[in-house]
């Protein structure tokens, strides 16, 4: 009989320390799930915590949370900084950089110039447009990092944005005797049509830049389920698979290409704007095998 009644009370003892056991369980838990949903909401509550060792675990997850705001903050806080930045410094450049340009243009159309005249203004002209484009680059990719500019994307034609970009690289294609290949195809796609020309054209740009002399570039329209897909197909000098996801990454150059002109912005552009809009970019490329970019973009 006493064993009957030690069992009983033990068996209530046990009851009633795994109901308190799953109360405070439903306590932490529900602790952790308002630590979340503030720190999802950029904000921060302090908590009352106890000892026990799973309130350890709530002290632990309180601190990373509060640490990783912190970090989110400064990181955001220095992002605006250099976005500012960058913002005022290409304010104050652009003046100067086209009266640079306007005065050297000037000096080029005197008959009086010798060749070695000639020949130094020509190069202050390359150097003054490579430097607008540069600004022109960095402004746009501050601007769309934070927000500044909002794109806009509506039903469209895929056409308009591909003929385009082939018309403003045609002279670019010509010098290297280079045929872009592209039949109508009455895709449509829902983008930005400024801005995803843009990224068309910085892909196509980089096609023609890495293709070899009389070869050719292949780009072509097709429909899926979801997605409307874009492939600019060169047959140049490949990417390596060790760099695929490297590319992307602004000012990134490989030091295959390194004596090859260019400021390893376009990609990145290109993959921001896109990514924006829903969409994605996809690598395809082996070396010495050309390369593939495939730009997806949502049906709508």
């Amino acid at each position: 009989m006493e064993f009957i009644i030690i069992l009983m009370v033990l068996l209530l003892i046990s009851i009633i320390y795994g109901a308190k056991q799953r109360k405070e369980n439903k306590r932490i838990l529900a602790s952790i799930d308002r630590m979340i949903d503030s720190a999802k909401n950029g904000e921060f509550v302090d908590y009352k915590i106890d000892e026990s060792m799973l309130s350890k675990v709530e002290i632990k997850f309180l601190d990373f949370l509060k640490s990783s705001l912190l970090t989110k903050g400064d990181l955001e806080r220095e992002k605006a900084t250099i976005n500012r930045m960058i913002s005022d410094i290409s304010h104050q450049i652009k003046t100067p950089l086209a009266n640079m340009i306007l005065y050297s243009e000037l000096i080029k159309e005197k008959e009086t110039l010798t060749d070695f005249g000639r020949d130094s203004i020509e190069r202050v002209l390359y150097q003054g447009e490579k430097l607008k484009f540069l600004i022109g680059a960095l402004v746009r990719m501050s601007r769309l990092e934070t927000g500044i500019i909002s794109l806009n994307p509506t039903l469209s034609n895929v056409d308009f944005i591909i003929l385009n970009s082939i018309t403003g690289l045609k002279e670019k294609a010509d010098e290297k005797e280079i045929e872009v290949v592209y039949e109508k195809s009455d895709v449509k796609a829902l983008f930005d049509e400024k801005w995803t020309e843009e990224a068309i054209y910085n892909i196509l740009d980089n096609a023609i830049k890495y293709s070899r002399v009389n070869s050719s570039i292949k780009i072509s329209a097709s429909v899926f389920e979801m997605f409307t897909r874009i492939d600019i197909e060169d047959f140049g000098i490949g990417i390596s698979e060790i760099e695929h996801s490297k590319i992307f990454q602004r000012f990134y150059r490989s030091k295959d290409v390194s004596k090859i002109e260019g400021l390893g912005l376009g990609l990145y552009l290109a993959r921001e704007i896109i990514m924006n809009q829903g969409g994605y970019i996809k690598l395809t490329s082996k070396e010495n095998a050309g390369s593939t970019f495939s730009i997806y973009l949502p049906r709508g």
